[in-house]
């Protein structure tokens, strides 16, 4: 779920996974919107870059296993978490309807992480929280990560108009925590990239039900540990305003603001 959020420990954590358990649903597929892309950085491209028929891939914040089971390449293994087991189980029924055989999914901790040491070429971290030196120590030594996370400018119009949002107080964009931290953890050839998208929302239901699934306007900081992570309900005399000063032909306008993260595991 969140690239975005740092590590922490105990009460903390633990409400950050009872927030994320109580979404369960992250499938992003049936809400109509309309995506692009300023920046040439694909997350599939790289990862058909990074891997032959003998990889072994790890993902993480797997979700459903939607992109997982339609974009992953067939490599030698696959194995997908995420430590929502509603998750995991939508992930299984996904992967028996499609009859891909190369495919593991389980409940896991990414910040406790159970994987063998040295065993994948490829990890993929997409919008979760991560512990790079865990990752270090199961990629093998060659080996790459892929993160692709939302960084702190994100819908920041949006955020503005509601005078709060996730990260928006802090000093540090999320996107420079994860490089520091990958690079702390041992990694080199670290290259991080903003990714700037525009994406069209058809109607306001399709916008609310981003809004209720992800926390863009929650009021949390990535970096301070006294949050409130329980889910908030949406002021929709702001949202109105916003739609009626952001909405084009192309639909209701959100300005997204990624980054992606490339790092190798020397020999």
């Amino acid at each position: 779920m969140y690239n975005q959020i740092k590590q922490r420990e105990g009460d903390d954590m633990s409400k950050e996974y009872e927030l994320y358990n109580e979404v369960k649903n992250w499938d992003f597929s049936y809400i109509n919107y309309k995506t692009e892309n300023l920046t040439d950085w694909n997350l599939n491209d790289l990862i058909l870059k990074h891997t032959n028929e003998d990889s072994r891939i790890l993902d993480l914040g797997t979700a459903g296993g939607e992109k997982v089971i339609k974009y992953y390449p067939e490599v030698k293994e696959i194995v997908g978490t995420d430590y929502s087991e509603a998750m995991i189980k939508t992930a299984n029924e996904n992967l028996e309807e499609s009859g891909r055989k190369n495919i593991t999914f389980k409940v896991m901790d990414n910040t406790k992480m159970t994987t063998p040491n040295e065993y994948f070429d490829l990890v993929v971290a997409r919008h979760t929280v991560t512990d790079p030196k865990q990752i270090y120590k199961t990629l093998k030594p060659g080996g790459t990560l892929l993160i692709r996370g939302v960084d702190k400018m994100d819908c920041y119009a949006l955020k503005r108009m509601f005078g709060k949002g996730q990260a928006m107080r802090d000093s540090k964009p999320i996107s420079v925590i994860d490089y520091e931290n990958v690079l702390n953890a041992g990694f080199s050839e670290v290259e991080l990239v903003p990714i700037h998208v525009r994406e069209y929302y058809k109607t306001k239901k399709d916008l609310l039900m981003l809004l209720y699934k992800a926390p863009i306007i929650n009021d949390f900081s990535e970096i301070e540990e006294n949050n409130n992570l329980a889910s908030e309900e949406i002021d929709e005399a702001i949202l109105d305003k916003y739609i009626a000063e952001n909405t084009y032909e192309k639909g209701i306008l959100l300005i997204r603001r990624y980054y992606g993260i490339v790092a190798k595991k020397l020999n």
